[in-house]
């Protein structure tokens, strides 16, 4: 297995240690990625038996700061299905359109593809001064309406060198830039997106102004070279499986020098931010979207990037 693949598997073992699945759910799971007998099994021991993570500190930053939004917009603005050039084909993703945008963000969607939380979050950044497309990563295999569950999303998912969709969020980053013309491009990711965000800011992507990748794991050997993002990290206190990549994080941002934090709510567990899902945490969540959105809003008001 990849990265990419050890870690979706991981989440669905992690998901039977929380009790959120069954068993014979997770085995099912982990069969459509092709992770089956004796790996099966010692995976799902594995987590069953890992002791409870440890709290970490609130936060850590280099050459961060940035003024502070008085208060948070959720009501989300409607939004729209198009598609546009890729690489290789059509790309599909929901497009909400500012009345009067700041910015553009791309979204990147969690293991369960583009659905209508993450839909949601587009209309709600929309809601909050920036545009934004939120982008289907299994745009080629028809989209993530073509799988009939979250499980085959994922194991489609598993599949796809995370090459591929890097070169399908650049194109994105295009389409993007062609309809908030002149401003400033941001990224956010959840879960298996923050770490594609992770890739993204890793692969010699300079149009990006700032980026928050929400609890992904940062790739291995990933060198911020070629970047000139300001990058919001944010984890779950709780979450230590991704939590453990949080110092490879934090040392390739210092060798970069780029501006960072890295802020972590000491009681959120992976994947706090969904209000769709078992480990919704809505104080951590309210909070983090605060600074999210305080965190494009200090970019784009910076003149020397």
């Amino acid at each position: 297995m990849n990265d990419m693949q050890r870690y979706l598997a991981e989440e669905v073992a992690e998901d039977l240690a929380d009790g959120i699945i069954s068993r014979r759910e997770a085995m099912r799971r982990l069969g459509l990625m092709g992770v089956t007998g004796a790996a099966a099994t010692g995976l799902l021991t594995t987590f069953a038996t890992a002791p409870a993570a440890a709290a970490e500190p609130v936060s850590s930053a280099g050459q961060g700061g940035g003024r502070a939004r008085s208060e948070t917009t959720w009501a989300p603005v409607p939004h729209e299905s198009i598609t546009f050039a890729g690489p290789r084909v059509p790309l599909m993703a929901a497009w909400a359109a500012a009345a009067k945008p700041r910015g553009g963000v791309l979204v990147i969607h969690e293991n369960r593809g583009l659905n209508e939380h993450i839909r949601t979050v587009a209309g709600r950044f929309a809601a909050s001064g920036y545009s934004a497309l939120a982008l289907d990563l299994l745009s080629e295999e028809g989209g993530t309406g073509a799988f009939p569950g979250e499980a085959e999303v994922a194991a489609a998912l598993a599949q796809i060198p995370p090459e591929r969709h890097v070169a399908d969020m650049k194109a994105s980053l295009t389409e993007l830039e062609r309809r908030v013309r002149g401003k400033k491009l941001h990224a956010i990711g959840f879960c298996f997106g923050g770490a594609m965000v992770w890739h993204l800011l890793t692969s010699n992507e300079r149009r990006l102004a700032a980026a928050a990748p929400f609890y992904g794991p940062f790739p291995e050997g990933g060198s911020f070279e070629g970047s000139r993002a300001a990058v919001l990290g944010v984890y779950g206190g709780l979450d230590s499986r991704v939590n453990a990549t949080r110092p490879a994080a934090k040392a390739a941002l210092d060798a970069a020098r780029r501006r960072y934090e890295l802020l972590t709510f000491t009681e959120a567990d992976h994947a706090f931010f969904n209000d769709t899902g078992a480990r919704f945490n809505p104080h951590a969540a309210t909070e983090a979207w605060r600074r999210a959105l305080n965190w494009f809003d200090a970019v784009g008001h910076r003149h020397d990037d």
